[in-house]
């Protein structure tokens, strides 16, 4: 089981490298962030880009992995995200996953100006979307011109230092990502089941998120990928639990266990922010980083 972290992007660097830099001496396996323009409650707080933060916090690191959960069509077009990622890749020396999902409906939903897309809508896009950069990310010079996404001549000589290109950390919970993450991923994401956050329980949680761990063995039977294959990440913070597996070492550990049967191969905690969704305590959160990968092993 590997021990990751979330880092907003909320923080001047002055401050914030110092949060990256702590989260390599503490052991994490790797530290995202999330790439939206705004987010929920942060809409009126500061919030930086993604890959600028992703790539100061690579000069500001040595081992750490980094990456995103997750980028998303939203704002993002596959050619210009492919010369950014192999850019950040070379800075990095070749440390970087790209958590990538539909997108939602949230702010950066309308925030270029068009209405917001329709579920049918985002999961279409996102279908072009994921293997196109996968081309991108692997082909010296892709063309494509398809139903939302072209490409004419693109150009990403030397590619990523990580070959045959950067990990993709696939977001997905419905059939068609499930197949996205199958075939073109090198890890899973989830949140558990959305459904549950207000009103579930931490049981009823354990059993969709082993229900979508079965669809996703589905997933790769269908498209003759070996299961085994696949790294599973789950992001903490939004199943019934919220923040109660973040009290102590041992709840976590427990958490985490419960988990890790379910064939999670990696969990992620957002590092503490006062005054939010994630006001946990910082004493507890660096006591897991550092004590509960062991009891885990």
């Amino acid at each position: 089981m590997r021990l990751s972290t979330v880092i907003l992007p909320i923080h001047r660097w002055a401050e914030g490298q110092k949060i990256w830099r702590r989260a390599e001496d503490l052991g994490f396996h790797t530290a995202y962030t999330y790439d939206h323009l705004s987010w929920r409650s942060f809409r009126e707080r500061t919030w930086f880009g993604a890959l600028p933060t992703l790539t100061a916090a690579a000069t500001a690191t040595r081992r750490l992995r980094l990456g995103t959960l997750v980028t998303s069509p939203n704002f993002r077009h596959p050619v210009t995200l492919a010369k950014e990622l192999i850019s950040l890749d070379d800075i990095s020396g070749g440390r970087i996953t790209l958590g990538i999902g539909a997108g939602g409906s949230g702010f950066d939903a309308t925030a270029l100006g068009q209405d917001a897309w329709t579920p049918r809508e985002r999961a279409d896009r996102f279908g072009e979307f994921v293997p196109l950069l996968d081309r991108l990310l692997t082909e010296d010079a892709v063309t494509h011109h398809g139903t939302h996404y072209s490409a004419v001549e693109a150009r990403n000589i030397p590619g990523c230092v990580q070959r045959p290109r950067l990990p993709f950390a696939v977001a997905a919970t419905g059939p068609r990502g499930l197949r996205l993450a199958a075939r073109h991923g090198q890890a899973w994401v989830t949140t558990g089941d959305p459904k549950l956050y207000e009103e579930g329980t931490p049981e009823q949680s354990v059993q969709a998120l082993r229900d979508q761990n079965k669809r996703l063995d589905a997933a790769c039977e269908e498209v003759g990928r070996d299961a085994s294959e696949l790294e599973r990440i789950l992001l903490t913070g939004f199943t019934p639990d919220r923040n109660a597996p973040l009290e102590s070492v041992d709840a976590f550990v427990d958490f985490a266990g419960r988990h890790a049967e379910l064939g999670f191969t990696e969990i992620a905690v957002h590092a503490p922010i006062p005054d939010s969704d994630f006001a946990i305590d910082p004493a507890v959160y660096e006591r897991i980083a550092t004590e509960a990968p062991a009891q885990l092993a």
